[in-house]
């Protein structure tokens, strides 16, 4: 994995200038009492701790903001070397820091390496707000489980042309922790996904025409959903109008909460009246879109008021509403809302809304409530979205890599 690398430069004179200005009132804003008791009235190491410091922040990937300065402490090990030591509960807990600093003339010049940046935490974007975001939730992973500990998902997903969205939705649950996926399919793209499948298990549903399931296949997809913990509904199922009635009947009638994305949601938003009636444990993840076709508003409209429209219709349609993209939102019903702050264009590709759909399922089948799932289940997204920036790059990163990379960062972060 690349390491991220910042440099800084600092005036020692300037420095000097405001602790002669300012006194220690200026040394408390960026350093800690142990750093201040090491420098004395040195400007060359105040300068120094300075621009490590910055240094540091310039080292942290784009969209993650930095600690205080006096939260990262800078003071010599046993070999007179820089140590840096992090205090807790900011983002930058848990990673390792290394950092050199060097003095020429007026100048103090410090480098920052971070080998392990990935490991950074956003924070929630509040005032003394904790290294994780409000809701976040990993589910118990107790030694001494079996696939049946964890839970089982049901994934009704996929049509002629979006086999790729069945694939990664139940991927998605597989890797956020699922004891058992299954995952339904229309039966003449049975075959791709049972062999391109090897974890999951394939099932294959009647079918009204190649590769569309719809109202005929009511019976046999709910049995498919029996003894189910939790559910995907939508990825890439397609618009056939006799599809929409099969959702429209099918969501009453499973009793495990649900994650509904894509198509589901599209097809609901020709009968939105639908969506209070349908029960409070069902999590919804449209994008700006398809947020805008549900409630009947422009797309622009949504875009300007993001956390307000997610939280005025999680209360309106008695759901989970989680309102994807760059700063997503998830709203509860009962007031909750909760933004998460990362921001990478390197999931800006098809498919990566069906692993996060997935995600979400996985964890409401470990039991996780419907708003802790859909906090937790984006933010670990968006910290392996970052990964993938530091690893591959900000184009290029397909949906498929995200799967091996959610159950590092749940593991990380355990």
């Amino acid at each position: 994995m690349t390491p991220r690398v910042g440099v800084d430069v600092a005036a020692i004179p300037r420095i000097a200038e405001a602790q002669k200005r300012f006194g220690d009132r200026f040394l408390h804003k960026f350093l800690s009492d142990r750093e201040i008791a090491y420098c004395g009235n040195s400007p060359e190491r105040w300068a120094g701790r300075w621009a490590a410091k910055e240094a540091i922040g310039k080292a942290m990937p784009s969209g993650v903001p930095r600690p205080r300065m006096r939260d990262v402490e800078i003071l010599p090990s046993d070999d007179g070397r820089p140590h840096v030591r992090v205090a807790p509960a900011t983002t930058l807990t848990g990673s390792t820091v290394d950092v050199s600093i060097a003095h020429d003339g007026h100048f103090a010049i410090a480098v920052a390496v971070i080998p392990d940046a990935v490991t950074i935490l956003p924070r929630n974007g509040q005032a003394g707000g904790s290294s994780l975001p409000d809701g976040f939730q990993l589910p118990a992973r107790p030694r001494d489980g079996h696939k049946g500990t964890f839970g089982t998902v049901v994934v009704l997903a996929g049509s002629q042309g979006f086999t790729g969205a069945a694939y990664l939705a139940s991927m998605g649950a597989a890797r956020s922790g699922s004891g058992i996926v299954r995952l339904l399919v229309a039966q003449s793209i049975y075959p791709i996904l049972a062999q391109k499948c090897t974890e999951v298990i394939v099932g294959p549903v009647p079918e009204i025409a190649p590769g569309v399931m719809g109202h005929a296949s009511l019976s046999g997809i709910l049995r498919g959903f029996a003894g189910a913990d939790a559910g995907v509904i939508g990825p890439g199922i397609g618009r056939d109008a006799s599809t929409r009635r099969l959702i429209e009947d099918l969501i009453p009638r499973v009793a495990a909460p649900l994650v509904l994305d894509a198509d589901a949601l599209n097809l609901i938003s020709e009968h939105p009246a639908l969506l209070p009636r349908l029960p409070a444990q069902i999590v919804l993840t449209p994008h700006p879109a398809e947020f805008a076709r549900l409630c009947g508003l422009e797309t622009t409209a949504v875009q300007q008021d993001r956390r307000g429209m997610a939280s005025r219709f999680a209360k309106a349609w008695n759901k989970v509403v989680v309102l994807k993209g760059a700063g997503t939102v998830i709203a509860a019903p009962d007031g909750r809302v909760t933004l998460n702050p990362i921001a990478t264009p390197a999931l800006a590709s098809a498919g990566t809304g069906d692993v996060l759909a997935g995600m979400i399922a996985g964890l409401l089948g470990q039991k996780v409530p419907p708003f802790e799932a859909a906090v937790t289940g984006v933010h670990v997204h968006g910290l392996a979205g970052m990964d993938l920036e530091a690893s591959v790059g900000r184009s290029g990163v397909l949906a498929s890599d995200l799967l091996p990379q959610i159950p590092r960062v749940m593991e990380r972060l355990r």
